[in-house]
């Protein structure tokens, strides 16, 4: 039996990143974490944990109000 896996990346724009958390809270994998370092604009921006873990459900796309994640699907 073949299993089939597929990998996801995720790219934040941790520069721009105002650190609203809402993708941190609106993912279910839990997989996103508020830095404790700071981007140039004077955040905490976004990190990811456990990118393994991803399932790409978007959430995290959807609710950011800038628009800085990106989920690309490796097939």
């Amino acid at each position: 039996m073949k299993v089939l896996t597929k990998k996801y990346k995720i790219i934040i724009d941790t520069q721009h990143c105002k650190g609203c958390e809402l993708c941190v809270i609106n993912c279910p994998q839990k997989i996103l974490i508020l830095s404790d370092k700071i981007n140039k604009l004077g955040y905490r921006y976004v990190e990811i944990t456990n990118e393994e873990n991803c399932t790409a459900c978007g959430r995290c796309y959807l609710m950011c109000p800038d628009y800085l994640i990106e989920i690309y699907i490796d097939k």
